[in-house]
């Protein structure tokens, strides 16, 4: 439609050529598709079906669902997928890429973990002794796509003395001398540094510091947020909890930091009442992988 007069006519001797389709028949044609276009064969119903289909069985190959709708139509009498039991694998493929399929159907993959040398993927040991920081970020929420400030949240696992800082963005520029601020806060050495698997930590800028610092760095397992549960559980109690879920403009990021440190850190760890865990070892514990756990069970503390 859109070629000159003189090209059309190479086109349709062209067209004539390869199709063994006489000229009157190609023009038919051609005027067909100008007018409504060719009818598909396949309708947003058989599409559907097969969107169901694929969902059914987890989306295996396309052999395999045609051989499915095949059965589907000859051997149980399903009248629906009559048309779908005759469809070339080829074709199939086409209609799952199709808008009708992607809207019945969406499939999401879990993230795969990449690899990183940054960082020993264990679980940290204070043995009873301070300087093992859990460390962990909360976003103050989106408003019309647009982000609000970061709050970075470090808790020690045995004294549970508590740093909250909050930054404008979590990229290196803004990070980095927040959380140099973070850890000369604490009032004790520091041994360890444990992390989530997030971009903003395991990175060489954040290696580097530790590493001059001479604190260990260790992570969490990929998609085991319990990993981190600590710090999970203080960004709940403590920084939801103060300074709730609404969104914050980033251009606040400097007022609400000094917030914290002329305000929220002083009270979350020298006014705040904080618990602590007693563990106690009675005659029925057991030792795995040198950890000493508690049978409870019959003990007469297991009801408190």
């Amino acid at each position: 439609m859109r070629i000159s007069k003189a090209n059309k006519g190479i086109v349709k001797r062209y067209l004539v050529k390869v199709s063994s389709y006489s000229r009157a028949q190609v023009t038919r044609l051609i005027k067909q598709y100008n007018s409504n276009g060719f009818k598909g064969k396949y309708t947003s119903d058989d599409i559907r079906l097969i969107a169901r289909m694929n969902e059914r069985h987890d989306t295996p190959c396309g052999q395999a669902i045609k051989k499915l709708m095949e059965r589907a139509y000859g051997v149980f009498g399903e009248q629906e997928y009559r048309r779908l039991s005759t469809i070339s694998v080829s074709h199939l493929y086409n209609l799952r890429q199709s808008k009708i399929y992607s809207k019945t159907r969406t499939h999401f993959e879990k993230t795969r973990p990449k690899k990183s040398t940054i960082g020993e993927r264990r679980k940290p040991q204070p043995n009873g002794k301070p300087g093992y920081i859990r460390i962990d970020t909360v976003h103050q929420g989106d408003q019309d796509k647009v982000k609000g400030i970061y709050h970075i949240n470090a808790v020690d696992e045995v004294t549970q003395f508590e740093i909250v800082c909050s930054v404008e963005k979590i990229s290196e520029a803004y990070l980095l001398p927040v959380l140099k601020t973070l850890l000369d806060f604490f009032p004790f050495t520091l041994i360890s540094f444990h992390s989530d698997n997030g971009s903003e930590y395991i990175n060489q800028h954040v290696a580097r510091l530790l590493k001059k610092l001479l604190i260990e760095f260790t992570k969490s397992r990929s998609r085991h947020s319990n990993d981190n549960a600590l710090a999970e559980s203080k960004n709940a109690s403590v920084v939801r909890k103060i300074l709730g879920y609404h969104h914050i403009p980033q251009k606040y990021a400097s007022l609400v930091n000094d917030f914290n440190q002329a305000y929220l850190n002083p009270h979350i760890n020298y006014h705040r009442p904080c618990f602590f865990p007693e563990i106690i070892t009675d005659a029925k514990s057991y030792l795995k992988d040198g950890i000493s756990f508690n049978k409870m069970d019959d003990h007469p503390l297991a009801d408190h």
